[in-house]
């Protein structure tokens, strides 16, 4: 049964149903990609009992994903075991031991039962790891990818397991933030759907269903609130009355604080998220829907990614953090 079914009457569903199963069970889990997210959902899935393969091309960055969970898991230790410091160096030593790390991705997922990448958002690159590893895996194991802006039908595309494709968003820092955006596709099955709902939950998370549109919910909302902030910065340097600040990015962000309430302003978040992953994703969405005003793109924005200013970590952005 599809994703999309879910719709449906429940007793319209349930005859539809062809499994007794509703899920399956996710223990050992293979992470494509041992970047900031990769490494985050690998200390998640394995601070939680499951079985975890941490993949990426070469061992320099794979010591570097390892140093980076012992690190963060250090500051959850020093708040969940303050007054236990054995307790938490064992707790440390046991999550370190459900993870492996390797830089042969086939050859690591031959007992996986979710493989989920979270590598760069090309679309081609991605296609083409899922269409190597297709080949590969085990009939059971269920594909995700992490991609916060790309279709997961078109990554899916390069593969013989539609049904048991779907998408999995995390959120940055993996370990603090509690959301996970489970995107299921007009071929995704139920039993996957259900599956990757089920893991979300016991990784400790919060999962929200969602279809595979541009940008699913979170990013869908976000990222043209935060163009439309630049777009208002835009117009406020051509104002009547410059000396008065109108439209000033310190003052849209102070009023985005305190007037609704939100922990950072847009023109930080942006630098926080990096102009260049914000202007990939417009650039994107523009490409697919060029008619949307929504989309449009950003001359400031396109200067800055231009100038090598990407935010936060190159040293600036829209504010200078050096």
């Amino acid at each position: 049964m599809s994703f999309l079914t879910q719709q449906l009457p429940r007793q319209i569903r349930r005859s539809l149903s062809s499994s007794a199963a509703t899920h399956v069970a996710i223990k050992h889990v293979t992470i494509i990609g041992g970047g900031q997210m990769g490494a985050g959902i690998a200390q998640v899935a394995a601070s939680t009992g499951h079985t975890v393969m941490l993949v990426d091309t070469n061992e320099d960055i794979l010591k570097k994903s390892i140093k980076g969970i012992e690190a963060s898991l250090i500051r959850v230790v020093k708040k969940k075991f303050a007054d236990k410091p054995e307790a938490g160096e064992e707790f440390i030593q046991k999550v370190l031991q459900n993870v492996t790390t390797s830089t042969d991705a086939g050859a690591s997922i031959q007992s996986s039962d979710l493989v989920l990448e979270a590598i760069v958002e090309n679309l081609k690159i991605k296609q083409d790891l899922f269409g190597h590893l297709d080949k590969l895996a085990p009939a059971h194991t269920i594909f995700a990818s992490n991609t916060s802006s790309l279709s997961i039908s078109d990554i899916a595309s390069s593969t013989n397991r539609l049904d048991r494709f779907g998408g999995l968003h995390f959120f940055n820092p993996v370990p603090m933030m509690k959301l996970v955006e489970v995107i299921g596709t007009s071929a995704t099955s139920q039993k996957t759907f259900d599956s990757l709902l089920n893991f979300s939950k016991v990784l400790g998370k919060t999962p929200v269903s969602c279809k595979d549109t541009p940008g699913f919910i979170v990013n869908r909302l976000l990222v043209p609130y935060t163009l439309e902030a630049i777009r208002l910065h835009e117009r406020g340097f051509f104002c009547a009355f410059p000396s008065s600040g109108h439209g000033s990015k310190e003052d849209i962000d102070i009023a985005m604080k305190l007037g609704a309430g939100y922990p950072m302003g847009p023109f930080e978040l942006s630098d926080y998220v990096g102009l260049d992953t914000m202007k990939f994703i417009m650039d994107g969405w523009y490409a697919m829907d060029p008619d949307n005003p929504l989309f449009a793109p950003s001359k400031l924005l396109n200067k800055l990614v231009a100038e090598g200013k990407f935010g936060k970590k190159t040293g600036e952005g829209f504010y200078k953090y050096k």
